[in-house]
């Protein structure tokens, strides 16, 4: 574990911290995780993808408009979990990821790892943020949507994040007190801020 690195990336929705953190994995040869820690919590705890997939970087309260809704839909039985279960794939979650982070180098992004990896030796804790107006035309490229369908998605995607984060980590989410660095990346775009951040990394490994 000694040797082993790790990058936690919280992000506002829009930002680009998901490529940000994908493309810096790629060159620095470290293993990234976004939805695929859905994977390997599912193979640790042996409950079903829906799971997960419902109670992914949810807040508390929408957990359990989840499981109600789960059971209803008929993919979970009533007496099937108690109403733990939001604690419980929440603290499988925390496991995968410290362990993951004690196997090998790895580039986490969201879901409170930097708050999971908080007693980790060798961890750069990043929050990826940038402008409204920026976030916008992202999100509607990629999404296809008009202007004020992205600006709900931003501020509802945000909200749930923060909701999340805040209560899990007893921090606040997007706060610079969090996070040992908070970068805009409007100001150089994806391909910049790797760059950027490829270097840091490189120097923080020397000292």
């Amino acid at each position: 574990m000694e040797n082993n690195f790790s990058i936690t990336i919280g992000r506002q929705y829009g930002s680009g911290g998901r490529e940000i953190g994908e493309l810096l994995a790629e060159r620095l040869g470290m293993t990234f995780y976004d939805k695929e820690l859905l994977v390997e919590a599912v193979k640790e705890s042996g409950l079903e993808p829906e799971i997960f997939e419902q109670f992914d970087e949810k807040p508390t309260n929408s957990f359990f408009y989840s499981l109600l809704m789960g059971i209803r839909a008929g993919k979970i039985q009533p007496n099937q979990y108690d109403l733990a279960l939001p604690e419980q794939v929440h603290q499988i979650g925390f496991d995968v990821i410290r362990k993951l982070a004690e196997e090998k180098s790895c580039i986490f992004i969201g879901r409170c790892a930097d708050y999971a990896l908080r007693a980790h030796p060798n961890c750069l804790k990043l929050f990826i943020y940038a402008p409204l107006d920026s976030r916008m035309e992202r999100i509607q490229k990629r999404r296809n949507v008009d202007a004020q369908e992205a600006a709900d998605l931003i501020r509802q995607t945000d909200k749930q994040r923060a909701a999340y984060y805040n209560y899990y980590s007893n921090q606040k989410w997007g706060a610079i007190g969090s996070y040992q660095l908070c970068i805009d990346s409007s100001l150089c775009g994806v391909e910049g801020t790797v760059d950027l951040l490829e270097q840091l990394v490189q120097k923080r490994k020397r000292a």
